[in-house]
């Protein structure tokens, strides 16, 4: 089993490359973005609350996510292949409560991969993705503060998977084949 913490900053290309990952290893996929968009869409009470917190750039509580993600993996059944973690954890609580989640499970977590984009393209693309998509997050001011709540409480993360030893830094900038190529090359060696 291999679970997989996909990593970067807004519009790195987490999403993307996960999809790619998916296809390529059977792997389910876990994006919390996507969670809670789906629950934001049918009106839940989460929703309400969490539109709140995407709508002012705000990361959504730890103990609410980790409850969230905890079904939405159990929901895998107990023999698969792993599970691509994208968008959790942010924070170092946060991946203190992954480890202790799939712990309890006699799981872990396999690698952490980076993908590191520079910002000037994070903004390029996030805006473009808005332009495109619709998403209401993708706007010049909230990116902005994505970006500030990325840099301030989820880049110190990255430190804490290196010392974990699962620290994997991909350039995510550049053509999408090579990018993907580099991450399968970490996916082997796991």
């Amino acid at each position: 089993m291999k679970n997989v913490v996909i990593f970067g900053a807004p519009g790195a290309g987490k999403g993307t490359q996960s999809e790619m990952l998916i296809k390529k290893y059977g792997l389910n996929h876990i994006s919390t973005g996507d969670v809670l968009r789906n629950e934001i869409k049918n009106g839940t009470e989460l929703g309400k609350t969490a539109k709140e917190y995407i709508d002012s750039g705000q990361l959504i509580p730890d103990e609410l996510m980790i409850n969230i993600l905890a079904n939405v993996y159990d929901s895998f059944g107990k023999e698969h292949a792993g599970v691509i973690f994208d968008g959790f954890p942010r924070t170092i609580p946060q991946a203190e409560a992954l480890k202790q989640m799939l712990s309890e499970r006699g799981h872990k977590v396999s690698a952490m991969i980076e993908l590191s984009v520079p910002e000037e393209e994070l903004i390029k693309r996030l805006l473009l993705r808005g332009q495109q998509s619709g998403r209401s997050d993708d706007n010049q001011e909230t990116i902005a503060k994505r970006l500030s709540v990325y840099h301030h409480q989820t880049s110190p993360l990255a430190a804490w998977y290196e010392k974990e030893g699962l620290r994997h830094r991909i350039d995510g900038l550049g053509e999408l084949q090579r990018i993907f190529d580099d991450i399968c090359r970490v996916m082997g060696s796991l």
